[in-house]
């Protein structure tokens, strides 16, 4: 049984029902962002006092290159639906709520690809 709107399912907005869905989802990148941003935090003090040529040995380990591409893509999802729930609650004007929650995914996904993006870049030109 499908209870969203004609107009919901064009502008992809969902029902009551999706909303568990949407929290599992925050719950689980959250508890995924707790070890990877230790990790993360730990290796940019390290990276701090390192030259160049270290950070691009550093970031060719397959290893490193994983964990900080799964947390670029932890945060800025986790942030997407965190900033969406934020704009349900505050924005009254469903136009203005519609155009906020597009605007921030966009937002999110560009600026994830551009990290990832600079991640390949970095460690293909060296």
């Amino acid at each position: 049984m499908d209870f969203k709107t004609p107009l919901a399912k064009v502008k992809n907005l969902s029902s009551a029902n999706n909303a568990s869905s949407h929290w599992w989802m925050q719950r689980i990148t959250a508890l995924a962002l707790i070890p990877l941003s230790i990790w993360m935090v730990i290796y940019l003090k390290l990276l701090l006092v390192a030259d160049y040529s270290q950070i691009i040995a550093w970031l060719n380990e397959p290893w490193n290159t994983l964990l900080a591409l799964t947390w670029i893509v932890m945060v800025f999802y986790h942030s997407a639906l965190g900033l969406q729930v934020v704009i349900e609650d505050y924005v009254s004007t469903e136009t203005y709520k519609i155009t906020a929650i597009w605007t921030v995914k966009a937002s999110c996904f560009i600026l994830a690809l551009a990290s990832i993006i600079a991640i390949f870049r970095i460690m293909i030109l060296g």
